[in-house]
């Protein structure tokens, strides 16, 4: 009979195998990283078993078995092995490994050269191309309780542990094994989940961000390289160790994650702005070119002309005068057209006297003989209710501002105040109006125009805080609805002072405006020279941008390094950037 004495070191090595197999269940259930997570099982489980090698397979999509770790340091097989014939399709029972992972059953060998089961000629090979002596093997399925498997352990070669000979595997260590390949098959199923999720979020999101790209050719890969070049600019943020940027870091991979992310979505809500507005090429675009129906407007007062002169002369009431008059009539029009064109491009500032002569070119008369009603959508009939009907044929300015032109803003259209938004909002969602548009001092946009293309920025921020964003990507709205604020507090759409915008969300800014500055696939305009948009970012280094990310981006080098890959060679015309370097804002 055995004595309680002699039963002690029993139960004080099960307590230390159960304390170390939670440990390991523990450990693994908590893992984020799979490669660790596998070497894990496959070393716990040598450790339990006390066995001198061990050699894991995975199940791949192919039905088939690849080597995926082995303690050993020799290279891994490249060779994979099938788990049914190829020809017949029946299983391929004959390898042991095989065998294990279509019976999720595991097979005890006490001696591999003495087997007849199994085809063991591979393990016998590599015998004989190691000098090593395989003997006894245990192979076990990586498999959840009640799941299919999804790996195989294989352990060689228990070893006695008083004297180190090679001796069989011990059948009651089994269950353990089995029971933590068990825990780390649903640790890499959940592993797998998150992983698939990630990837799965991740590819919505670029999705998301390309079919923005795609949406307006003026928009080119903004969405794409913007993202790109703030990671540049963030890691060099991250590296540095001195200046005023040596305590930021991201110090983790979630907090890169969220950086990401939020780079990848920071236009998101450019999704709900018209295309017609981003690609307002000139003043009176719409959907098309307006200028076409005011050029047919000059070309009747044109044909009004020659007429009347025709008449005149018919008459016999032309002379050199009339001549004269008439010629002169007739270089005024094309004047005043090519003026209206020229304004319609909007390449140059107009100043007060342009616009007067605008007002005065509009104010001419010409005379329509046709319903202008008729073949009329609904709504634009409905636009009309307000306008009297004159009668035809009717005189009417060259150039004007309709009642139909304005289309009323929408109490739902403004901005939910509990978001904190600071933005001046036009009283009216559009105003089509001819002198309303042409007389836009800068550019091709109205007000109304140019608060729908800033309101994407309202549209990212309410998009985003509305999605329930996990802990580790809390700041994603921030470092996305963040980019058009400055440094003095005058940016969108919150005006955001210094004190409340991050380092993220100022590279974000520097990384925006340069790309927009130097993108060469934008239709609207001739990308800057290197120079140019170095020479842009200077100026605006105080009060709009952070001057201290602004010269780290000339003093690592990232500004050249995103030229040399992104821009067209005839762009990079600067190698050295330090004469462009900003006032610090700490010195």
């Amino acid at each position: 009979m055995t004595s309680p004495e002699s039963r002690a070191p029993e139960r004080s090595a099960d307590a230390v195998r159960l304390k170390g197999l939670i440990e390991t269940c523990i450990m693994m259930s908590m893992s984020r990283d799979r490669q660790a997570l596998l070497q894990q099982l496959l070393g716990e489980g040598r450790r339990l078993l006390h066995c001198d090698g061990a050699t894991m397979y995975m199940v791949t999509e192919q039905q088939t078995l690849c080597f995926e770790l082995r303690t050993r340091s020799d290279p891994l097989p490249s060779q994979q092995i099938p788990l049914y014939h190829e020809q017949t399709g029946r299983p391929n029972e004959n390898f042991v490994s095989v065998y294990t992972a279509l019976h999720n059953r595991a097979v005890l060998i006490d001696d591999v050269y003495a087997e007849s089961r199994f085809d063991l000629t591979g393990t016998r090979a590599f015998d004989v191309a190691t000098g090593y002596r395989t003997v006894s093997m245990l192979t076990v399925p990586i498999a959840p309780r009640g799941g299919a498997p999804i790996g195989v352990l294989q352990f060689m070669n228990a070893l006695d542990p008083a004297s180190g000979a090679i001796v069989p595997f011990d059948p009651e260590t089994v269950g353990l094994v089995e029971a933590i390949a068990a825990q780390a098959a649903v640790a890499l199923d959940n592993l797998s989940l998150v992983e698939s999720h990630k990837d799965l979020m991740s590819s919505l999101i670029r999705v998301l961000a390309n079919a923005i790209d795609a949406k307006s050719p003026y928009t080119g890969r903004h969405c794409e390289r913007v993202p790109e070049l703030a990671i540049m600019l963030a890691r060099a943020a991250s590296e540095a160790t001195e200046g005023p940027l040596k305590h930021f870091a991201f110090r983790s991979e979630e907090e890169w994650e969220e950086f990401r992310i939020g780079a990848w979505l920071h236009d998101c809500g450019k999704v709900t702005t018209p295309e017609y507005v981003i690609d307002k090429a000139t003043k009176l675009e719409t959907i098309h070119n307006r200028i076409h129906e005011v050029r047919m407007r000059f070309e009747v007062m044109r044909r009004d002309l020659e007429i009347a002169s025709l008449q005149a002369r018919l008459a016999g009431a032309w002379s050199d005068d009339a001549q004269a008059a008439h010629e002169s009539a007739l270089a005024q029009l094309d004047a005043d057209f090519a003026f209206v064109a020229k304004c319609n491009v909007g390449t140059e500032a107009m100043d007060d006297e342009a616009v007067d002569r605008l007002h005065r070119v509009g104010a001419r008369r010409w005379t329509r003989y046709f319903d202008d009603r008729l073949g009329l959508s609904a709504a634009e009939l409905a636009s009309r209710s307000g306008e009297a009907d004159p009668e035809l044929p009717c005189s009417e300015p060259l150039l004007s501002d309709r009642l139909r032109d304005i289309v009323p803003r929408p109490a739902e259209d403004r901005p939910d105040p509990s978001y904190g938004f600071r933005m001046d909002v036009p009283e009216h969602l559009y105003n089509r109006g001819e002198l309303h548009n042409l007389g836009v001092r800068s550019g091709t946009l109205t007000q109304e125009e140019r608060y729908k293309i800033n309101e994407h920025m309202v549209h990212t921020v309410t998009m985003l805080e509305q999605m329930p964003f996990p802990k580790h990507l809390r700041r994603v709205p921030e470092y996305a609805g963040t980019h058009h604020e400055r440094m003095d507090g005058k940016g969108y759409p919150r005006r955001l002072g210094p004190d409340r915008l991050s380092v993220p969300s100022r590279i974000m800014a520097v990384a925006d405006i340069f790309e927009a500055l130097t993108a060469s696939d934008r239709p609207y305009k001739k990308p800057k020279k290197l120079s140019e948009a170095l020479a842009v970012l200077q100026r605006m280094a105080g009060p709009h941008v952070d001057p201290d990310i602004f010269n780290l981006f000339l003093s690592s080098g990232v500004y050249l390094d995103f030229a040399r890959k992104h821009l067209d060679p005839s762009q990079i015309d600067v190698e050295d950037a330090s004469a462009y370097q900003a006032p610090g804002a700490n010195g």
